[in-house]
């Protein structure tokens, strides 16, 4: 654990390089494509304005032209979304056994931050394991709801991942709705 948190500022460092950005018509609407300058993975996220829907789906009705960003590496899926685009329910799923997803959430400004993970999985271990506040505190562990206190302004980051302390299947599809 220890080392993925010293990782964590060298990713944050690697994704702040612009993007080259290229259109690609399709069928129902205009697709755009972040093309990184590095060897990070990009999905191409989608949106639907009315439900603010952040998925992997590859058939959308409008696609987010700024883009949801998505590292993988050594088993932790990093997430970057901006807080203007909130509230939205990103769709992920874990694989792996003892994976984790860090949805970093920039920008935000708002006093609180409220996120649900649903799943229709049966017997699901996956919860909220800790918050990393813009002034880089650590709180946690939670439970599949969260609703914190969100002390100064910048990035906010939910941990999400296994609970230690109890049993059951870690791999399967589940979403992150925030508010």
């Amino acid at each position: 654990m220890k080392k993925s948190l010293l990782l964590i500022p060298l990713i944050i460092i690697s994704c702040k390089k612009e993007a080259n950005i290229t259109e690609t018509p399709s069928k129902d609407s205009m697709a755009v494509t972040e093309m990184p300058d590095s060897p990070s993975k990009v999905d191409s996220a989608a949106i639907r304005m009315k439900d603010s829907i952040i998925n992997n789906s590859p058939v959308t009705k409008e696609v987010l032209k700024t883009g949801v960003m998505r590292n993988m590496k050594e088993g932790q899926i990093i997430r970057t979304a901006d807080a203007s685009q909130l509230p939205f329910t990103l769709g992920e799923e874990f694989t792996k056994d003892n994976q984790e997803l860090v949805l970093k959430i920039t920008n935000y400004e708002k006093p609180d931050i409220k996120a649900t993970i649903s799943t229709k999985e049966k017997d699901f271990n996956i919860r909220f394991n800790q918050i990393k506040m813009p002034n880089g505190k650590y709180d946690g562990p939670f439970g599949r709801e969260i609703t914190h206190e969100v002390v100064g302004k910048g990035e906010v980051w939910l941990i999400i991942g296994k609970s230690n302390m109890a049993s059951g299947n870690t791999k399967g599809n589940f979403k992150v709705s925030v508010e």
